[in-house]
């Protein structure tokens, strides 16, 4: 009985651990291993492994994006939705004729906080494939275990986009950053983005009934009212609108004029060394990926040759133990490559996202929440400075994808493409 028992069991590993090389082999091929479908995708009805855009529901997706970058939480957007009387998820798939695991909703117009969160956090919805973000404890626990995301498999271009990846990057940065509501309600247009240069605290927005519009400002989060460990580090929010502006304003003619040279001002911060690296990552990436398509394989024949009795089962588990070890420092360097290339991509997207925003601003000619979310990273305000007897505050602005930047005189300009000619040249 006991015999049968741990036989049972051994029966079972070894099945889930099988069941687990399949889904890395399909996963090594570029298919993806969850049935699921998004909200805003719909299965190919002759071919259930193709996605489709379900329009009406990608229209949804790309209005919490849209509102996200605007400055709304999940909560603000959830309770617009609700206002417009947009269908939530679960009953929208009903009402469609798609029947899923979850029971119909009491009020199919009341959206979850927690259902916009999920949407603004998933990847597909940039036509990628992500795998393996959970597992389960063992074979005998089922309860699902949430992986970190280094350890995620993406495969990109699997269906056709609803968001680009651009605004994907720029919402999990905004997300990252969470806003600190007032007690009026009023928010800033910097809100979230402002941070203490000397401590590295947020700057807490601060309004109230009693202030006017122009005595609204921002101050360090721990200055707490001269009892923390750091200066008030004070600017009013009318000041900071009107620095912002004049640094984006003065960004964006440059660029409208001059949109190559600060592109060769860009590709200079990329060293030859740097590109050196990116290659190397790829080919490392490319020879841990077959090597564990390989280990895959090999798996799966010393475990056929184990039933078969070809090989005795102490010998099988010494086998699959070394090929597993050697998989998990292949998966691990995998990951580490794909987080270098991930890093390189994104500098790429960002300085795209970067420019479209510049001109969108040269159209309207206004600071709104969507231009300042896609063109400003990050704020750093320093303390005041009282030595000239003038109150003076030092901003620093980054831009996304760039930083800091000084605008170049013409004198190097004209040096700036002199280097680039002689680089070219000699390239």
């Amino acid at each position: 009985m006991l015999y049968a028992r741990l036989t049972n069991e051994w029966y079972a590993a070894q099945t889930s651990k099988k069941i687990r090389a399949v889904w890395a082999m399909k996963a090594s091929k570029g298919k993806r291993i969850s049935s699921a479908v998004p909200y805003g995708y719909v299965k190919d009805p002759d071919d259930h492994e193709k996605w489709h855009i379900d329009e009406p529901a990608a229209q949804v997706v790309r209005k919490i994006y849209a509102l996200c970058l605007a400055g709304r939480g999940p909560m603000q957007i959830a309770n617009q939705l609700g206002d417009e009387h947009i269908m939530c998820p679960t009953a929208y798939r009903l009402n469609a004729g798609r029947p899923g695991s979850h029971l119909p909703p009491a009020d199919p117009y009341i959206w979850e906080p927690n259902t916009v969160s999920r949407i603004l956090a998933n990847r597909q919805y940039t036509g990628c494939t992500v795998n393996f973000k959970s597992t389960s404890v063992s074979y005998k626990v089922h309860k699902a275990v949430y992986k970190p995301e280094d350890e995620w498999q993406i495969i990109p271009n699997t269906q056709e986009p609803i968001i680009d990846e651009n605004t994907w990057l720029r919402v999990q940065e905004l997300r990252n950053n969470k806003r600190r509501n007032t007690a009026t309600g009023r928010t800033s247009l910097f809100s979230g983005l402002v941070y203490c240069y000397d401590c590295g605290a947020k700057l807490h927005f601060c309004a109230a009934k009693s202030l006017r519009r122009d005595q609204e400002h921002f101050r360090c989060s721990n200055y707490k009212s001269g009892r923390g460990k750091c200066s008030v580090h004070f600017i009013r929010d009318v000041v900071l609108e009107k620095i912002v502006y004049e640094a984006v304003s003065g960004l964006a003619d440059f660029v409208r004029c001059y949109e190559s040279d600060f592109l060769i001002m860009q590709e200079q911060k990329e060293t030859v060394m740097r590109k050196k690296e990116l290659q190397a990552a790829k080919k490392q990436l490319e020879q841990a990926r077959r090597r564990v398509t390989e280990i895959d394989l090999i798996i799966s024949r010393i475990y056929e040759d184990n039933i078969s009795g070809k090989i005795s089962d102490e010998r099988f588990s010494k086998m699959s133990a070394t090929y597993e070890a050697e998989q998990k420092e292949l998966e691990k360097s995998i990951a580490a490559c794909e987080e270098r290339l991930r890093e390189a991509d994104k500098a790429a997207i960002d300085l795209r996202m970067l420019l479209n925003g510049l001109r969108e601003f040269s159209m309207v000619r206004e600071l709104t929440p969507t231009i300042v979310n896609t063109l400003i990273q990050r704020i750093e305000i320093h303390n005041n400075d009282k030595s000239s007897g003038h109150c003076y505050v030092k901003v620093d602005i980054y831009f996304t994808a760039v930083g800091m930047i000084d605008i170049p005189t013409k004198q190097e300009l004209e040096r700036l493409r002199a280097d680039y000619l002689k680089r070219m040249q000699s390239a």
